[in-house]
């Protein structure tokens, strides 16, 4: 946060030069947030695993079911960022452009605007803070869920320490093959024109990916034995070398299409968001209904892509296959999180342009690499979506192989009421989280309306506008919102696995897993199409835009109030909803053998 912060005035600075230059400095920042999480979460697990080892001896079943409390605690954290800093950041954004866009007609980060502050300070702590949180939460589970499983196989039966850290070397090579695509953007080749800036980034996912493909290969290659066992439910199962490289490089390509089909849903390039600003000729309602289609249909392929990596990890390798595949996904993570952290340092820059009255010209250079930041963030929304999908259903296979369930079975009535309450938490946590940003957006528009009218010579640029008490509501918001969904995630687990048992729980896992994934990818694109599709009316730079209208039209009028309903979705309970489906399931692993064994106390005296 403190890097971002520095370098949103630099990028401003920077944007006289020309958009290069502007790109380099915002981009470099980014890496910034993607090389400190991948190599700090690696190393402070590594050592982790070597103090705990001092004391578990030759008991590695018990060591590595420690390191589980790792990613319990990286996604509590997580949690909090999240729904925290989502909260924060769209009380803002939701405040300062109903009232100063809508119903004042000034421009966006106009310095007139009290709640202008609030908004960008808002985008530091969702988008960098919430956005490096969950994906760290992602980064340290999966590990975690892959050492787990790996303890009951043959690599902790025979102690063999270097096969056993085959997650962690898969994460090492990442972040080796992100240094070197990071020069890709920066060093390489020079951007000279806007036009170049989106397929810039969009070549750092395409040649990390292919150049990480290799450096699996290598890896599964060095560091494995050519054969070896995985536990499978109570069996052992024989895995070879190149088996495991499938696993993580298909996790590692569906990650690739995932990203691709969001950019595809989200990017003001392509004609789904063309269709929905086409929608805002006849007024809200249509853009609205439009921008749902768009983010309902969305979710298809990505789900396909999940369904065909779960399906050949796991019959390849079990388990372990999801968890490794899952790893492969957030192997690449420091370039994801260089272009998604890319975003707010662009988007803030744009905020400088206009609160400082830079000229036009910076202004536009701004708002391309904004535009563009805008897709990136929506790719890497996809990306934490899907492998929060992986990692959870990773973490679920660890729950049942530790609390000893041999199969789960959903035409039992224990299982099945587990399944159907399970399916319905990710609404309720939404609800809780959708309108805590309502109620905050309120007591917002309210504060920004009061300064307007009684603060004398504000819409004239003589009188100062009170920023302090907009992000005084911002902060308590955030702060006091953020308990109830949070306890919702905390408690759910626990309480299930006390009073109903493993198998309850079980389901629980599974139906929050399968219908919190479908909601997290439509609300996200929902809201990123939604963004996009105003932005595209304000640019104007295709004929079809500069019919929908210039800023202040009714066309665009309508985009404003798509981007607005659109604000929580993409950026509060959408991404937030990763975080509950992992967090369900990191912890009951963590208390997987108490539920075994004293769990289920309704069933045992009814």
């Amino acid at each position: 946060m403190k890097i971002a912060t520095y370098a949103n005035a630099r990028t401003t600075l920077e944007a006289r030069k020309g958009v290069g230059k502007a790109f380099i400095t915002a981009f470099r920042s980014g890496a910034v947030m993607g090389f400190l999480l991948a190599s700090s979460g690696l190393v402070v697990l590594y050592i982790t695993i070597n103090v705990f080892k001092l004391y578990y001896g030759d008991d590695w079943e018990g060591l590595f079911e420690s390191i589980t409390g790792y990613g319990l605690g990286g996604s509590s954290m997580a949690l909090f960022g999240r729904v925290g800093g989502g909260i924060y950041t769209k009380a803002a954004d939701v405040g300062a452009d109903l009232v100063g866009k809508v119903e004042r007609n000034i421009p966006e980060d106009d310095p007139r605007n009290p709640a202008v502050i609030a908004d960008n300070v808002g985008d530091n702590v969702g988008d960098i803070a919430g956005m490096g949180s969950d994906l760290f939460g992602s980064y340290a589970e999966s590990s975690c869920a892959a050492l787990v499983v790996a303890s009951i196989s043959s690599f902790g039966i025979n102690h063999d320490f270097t096969g056993m850290c085959y997650p962690l070397l898969v994460s090492s090579v990442g972040i080796i093959v992100c240094l070197i695509t990071t020069l890709f953007a920066t060093d390489f080749f020079e951007i000279k024109a806007v036009k170049e800036i989106e397929p810039a980034l969009k070549k750092q996912l395409i040649i990390s990916t292919a150049l990480m493909t290799v450096g699996i290969a290598i890896i599964s290659w060095l560091a494995l034995p050519a054969k070896f066992t995985i536990f499978n439910f109570g069996t052992q199962k024989e895995v070879s070398n190149w088996g495991l490289f499938f696993c993580v490089a298909i996790g590692l390509w569906a990650g690739l299409i995932i990203g691709f089909v969001t950019e595809y849903y989200t990017s003001n390039a392509y004609s789904p968001v063309q269709d929905v600003a086409d929608s805002c000729r006849t007024g809200a309602a249509t853009n609205v209904i439009f921008g749902l289609a768009l983010g309902y249909k969305s979710v298809i392929i990505p789900i396909f892509a999940i369904a065909v990596s779960i399906y050949v990890s796991f019959s390849i390798a079990a388990m372990y296959g999801i968890a490794v595949a899952a790893l492969g996904m957030l192997s690449t993570i420091a370039t994801g999180l260089a272009i998604d952290a890319y975003g707010p340092i662009s988007d803030n820059a744009g905020g400088i342009a206009e609160m400082a009255g830079m000229s036009h010209r910076i202004r536009e250079r701004t708002d391309a690499l904004d535009a563009a930041g805008n897709t990136t963030a929506a790719i890497g929304k996809g990306f934490a979506i899907g492998s929060a999908a992986l990692v959870s259903l990773a973490l679920f296979g660890a729950f049942v192989s530790r609390a000893g369930v041999k199969v789960v079975d959903v035409l039992s009535p224990k299982v099945f009421i587990g399944l159907i309450v399970g399916a319905m938490l990710p609404y309720w946590f939404s609800a809780m989280t959708m309108k805590s940003v309502g109620s905050a957006a309120l007591k917002m528009v309210e504060e920004v309306r009061r300064q307007f009218n009684t603060i004398p010579g504000l819409m004239e640029g003589t009188g100062k506008p009170d920023y302090a008490t907009c992000v005084k509501i911002s902060t308590d918001a955030s702060i006091k919102e953020m308990i109830p969904p949070g306890a919702l995630v905390m408690l759910t687990p626990l309480i299930v696995g006390t009073f109903f048992g493993v198998e309850t729980l079980s389901g629980v896992l599974a139906g929050a897993l399968v219908s919190g994934v479908q909601i997290a990818i439509s609300a996200s694109n929902t809201g990123g199409a939604w963004d996009n599709a105003k932005k595209y009316i304000e640019a104007g730079a295709s004929e079809h835009a500069r019919t929908l209208g210039p800023k202040g039209s009714d066309c665009h009028k309508a985009a404003v109030i798509g981007d607005t309903i659109g604000d929580p979705l993409k950026d509060t309970s959408g991404p937030s909803l990763n975080i509950l489906i992992k967090l369900m399931a990191v912890e009951s692993l963590v208390f997987a053998p108490f539920f075994a064994t004293h769990g289920g106390l309704l069933f045992k005296y009814l």
